[in-house]
């Protein structure tokens, strides 16, 4: 899948948990992808959200900072 229909896919799941009213909705947006999207669509946005994730909006942001960092994690304790 393109980077830029993910990003629209993320910044849509963002401005719809804004629109909640919740003070996490980074943590919403981010329990959202991990439910629903595809692993390798996961794989895919956190790839770009290392490369600068330039077009993320604010929440989706953080969100997809939260997935990546959890894959990392992940990575590392499977590489000991």
């Amino acid at each position: 899948m393109e980077f830029d229909r993910l990003v629209h896919m993320a910044n849509q799941i963002g401005k719809f948990f804004a629109t909640q009213g919740k003070s996490n909705a980074s943590d919403a947006i981010a329990d959202h992808l991990r439910k629903f999207w595809d692993p390798r669509m996961r794989k895919q946005i956190c790839a770009y959200f290392d490369s600068g994730g330039k077009g993320l909006d604010p929440l989706a942001y953080r969100a997809v900072e939260m997935i990546a960092a959890q894959q990392r994690e992940a990575g590392n304790a499977s590489a000991k």
